[in-house]
């Protein structure tokens, strides 16, 4: 890639969700190639980074929201000479806590027995998004989403986070431009695991998004997509 060129995006959805997450983003960042690559296939990070990499461009920046932040650790772990901007929103790089690992297989089984809606009714919205008008249509989005994607998806994706490495020192390494995003009211990424990233890449941008939770793109866009656009353009 030369200096003139512009760099293309890669963009990485949470657990359970499509393209549709990432909201108007990809309309205002229409003038550099945008890619989206669905975390689905397989049930490893390392396979899923793989994945990726065999479609990506040579050299990219690539996005990631909550477990999409996690397969991009792995794809920086794999590839750092070929991520040139990394943005990390909602997400952990540290491995599953063993308390949360220990609810996966019920889920899966609830899942893959005909019960996916009510894990995603019951279990998972309830955490995503912070009060406000809009929250009843992003709650709609969400498990239209999860839906389209079905319980064998939600199977694979539940091993995937479950078995995922910790990525402190795949971060540490990293040395271009970072965005490191929340939104404010998050609770299932806190602020301790943004400001631990934030540590772990000194040259990051810290943002907080305020009136979000866990999807700040759908929650509120405006000031998310204006955080991504200078992270692509500084």
């Amino acid at each position: 890639m030369t200096p003139t060129q512009i760099l293309p995006v890669v963009l990485i959805p949470g657990m359970m969700c499509d393209a549709r997450m990432w909201g108007g983003l990809a309309v205002h960042i229409a003038s550099r190639p945008v890619g989206h690559f669905l975390p689905t296939e397989a049930d490893s990070m390392s396979v899923l980074a793989d994945q990726l990499l065999k479609d990506a461009p040579e050299h990219f920046a690539l996005a990631g929201l909550s477990m999409g932040g996690i397969v991009a650790m792995e794809v920086v772990r794999q590839a750092p000479d070929r991520v040139k901007r990394l943005a990390l929103l909602d997400t952990n790089p540290c491995a599953e806590a063993p308390e949360v690992q220990a609810k996966r297989q019920g889920q899966i089984n609830r899942a893959l027995s005909g019960r996916l809606a009510v894990v995603i009714k019951t279990e998972m919205k309830p955490n995503y998004l912070a009060p406000g008008p809009d929250k009843g249509a992003i709650l709609d989005l969400c498990l239209d989403m999860a839906l389209s994607l079905g319980p064998e998806v939600f199977a694979r994706q539940s091993r995937a986070l479950r078995d995922r490495p910790d990525q402190q020192q795949t971060l540490a390494a990293f040395q271009g431009p970072a965005l490191v995003l929340m939104g404010q009211q998050d609770r299932l990424c806190p602020l301790t695991r943004h400001q631990l990233m934030h540590r772990l890449m000194p040259q990051s941008r810290l943002i907080l998004i305020a009136g979000a939770a866990h999807l700040p793109t759908l929650e509120n866009p405006k000031d998310t997509i204006a955080a991504l656009i200078r992270w692509l353009e500084d």
